[in-house]
């Protein structure tokens, strides 16, 4: 395949007929054979400002690209049942060993901790061998974590959740996962990584409600250990059939920009406004995980029962997946920080009205606006760093945000259980969830005008 060829397909020529026929739309798909400008290659500067470019070239987006996000999405679902069993099981857990709320919490925290920081780890692992050894890795690690968690008392249970399930487990999924989807999309990227985060809520959605049948009818060990079968039988092979490596685009197609632009994000140095985004990440995920953490313990002790608090936090995941596709949706033609700056506004308002209510049927609706709210938060986090950085530096800056942000969630879901414990109500914790969701919108909105100053929105839309 000479060198024309290569350019038109976006492969380079040692890619097999079978590949690039999986992973390149058909021809005539592309706008009627016109090409259409690669946002994240040829768009965009480091600076985040996207610039027109003298060369225009075919997108990478493909049947293969979508085959690639539907495989993910699913694997994310199964995936993130296991950080709910801790959170569906809070209580009779807490009862069971005998313990304080906040320490069966801090399990939960811990695992996000450890997800964010098992990131970067495999993220750096991710690159020097594949997304499908590192997915397999992680699975392993998620049913051995869940399996020690069952077997002893409150340590096995932060060991088996922090260092397995979180670190090494999901640690290896989500982060480059999301790294993985982004390289496979540039014209929809936003959309695409709406759509597999929307794993966490359909897994929120569907395992709740199983989850708490299950520690009824056969004890919370038992859940668990099950769930790490069943984790075992469903994603390994599903990893090691459908995910393929992303396809290579030549080095011709990247704009490095010039020495300034590598220098100056925002006016800023890339390195400062990377610190910016993480601590509004911080900031921002303190509240989100209160009510997710939270929420079934919360209704448990205004006299909601148990399988109603359930059903309550499946609302909540189904509302943020049946609105995380707009979300991805708005941030393909604004941008990732303005996407995340309106979804904190919604978030700090849902937030704020738990506060406000306490009946069965005011908390339903709370819990489906927040979940309308929020969503879109994360994924949009990810659409920024990939805007403002080259693509090169994305297997790294995304999991060091996601890192922080998942500090974030470790932190609010401990806190808020901690404050439970203080004082004997979760006031105080939703409280301090609105005033960690002003610091954020600060934050961000800091980091918008900064983007306005420099040029606006977009000079050009993202493709």
């Amino acid at each position: 395949m000479g060198n024309a060829a290569m350019l038109r397909d976006g492969l380079p020529p040692h890619r097999s007929a079978r590949y690039q026929k999986r992973a390149l739309p058909k021809t005539g798909q592309l706008d009627g054979g016109k090409c259409r400008v690669m946002a994240d290659f040829a768009d965009t500067t480091s600076a985040g400002i996207a610039s027109s470019a003298p060369h225009r070239a075919a997108s990478i987006e493909g049947r293969g690209s979508w085959i690639a996000a539907g495989v993910t999405l699913a694997l994310l679902s199964v995936s993130y049942g296991s950080p709910l069993l801790v959170v569906v099981g809070l209580k009779p857990i807490t009862e069971d060993l005998g313990t304080a709320r906040q320490v069966v919490a801090l399990a939960g925290a811990l695992t996000w901790l450890g997800t964010g920081a098992g990131g970067i780890l495999m993220g750096w692992v991710a690159e020097r061998t594949s997304i499908r050894f590192t997915v397999i890795f992680g699975t392993v690690m998620i049913a051995l974590g869940l399996t020690i968690s069952a077997s002893g008392n409150i340590w096995a249970i932060l060991i088996g959740h922090t260092l397995f399930v979180g670190l090494l487990g999901n640690g290896a999924l989500y982060p480059p996962l999301l790294v993985y989807i982004s390289r496979w999309f540039d014209r929809r990227r936003g959309t695409a990584l709406a759509l597999i985060s929307s794993g966490q809520y359909i897994a929120g959605m569907a395992w709740p409600i199983l989850f708490e049948r299950a520690m009824s009818d056969y004890g919370w060990r038992t859940t668990m250990i099950g769930w790490a079968v069943v984790m075992l039988v469903t994603i390994p092979p599903i990893a090691f059939l459908f995910l393929h490596r992303p396809p290579e685009v030549p080095t011709a197609f990247f704009r490095a920009g010039t020495a300034e632009e590598r220098r100056i994000v925002l006016g800023l140095r890339p390195n400062t406004v990377l610190a910016i985004i993480s601590i509004a990440g911080f900031c921002c995920c303190v509240p989100m995980a209160i009510p997710q953490g939270h929420l079934v313990a919360f209704c448990s002790d205004i006299g909601i029962p148990a399988a109603q608090g359930a059903a309550m936090l499946s609302v909540l995941q189904a509302a943020a997946f049946t609105s995380r596709m707009f979300w991805g949706w708005l941030s393909d033609r604004i941008g990732g920080l303005w996407t995340v700056l309106i979804g904190s506004v919604c978030q700090a308002l849902a937030i704020a009205a738990f506060l406000a209510t306490q009946d069965e049927a005011g908390l339903f609706a709370v819990a489906a606006a927040y979940g309308l709210g929020f969503s879109g938060i994360i994924p949009a986090y990810v659409m920024a760093i990939r805007e403002l950085f080259p693509a090169r530096e994305a297997s790294w800056r995304v999991p060091t945000v996601l890192f922080v942000s998942m500090g974030g969630m470790a932190f609010g879901s401990w806190f808020a259980g901690a404050l439970y414990d203080h004082f004997g109500f979760y006031a105080p914790a939703f409280m301090t969830g609105v005033v960690f969701n002003l610091a954020n919108l600060a934050l961000i909105g800091f980091l918008v005008m900064r983007q306005r100053w420099d040029g606006g929105l977009r000079s050009q839309p993202a493709y």
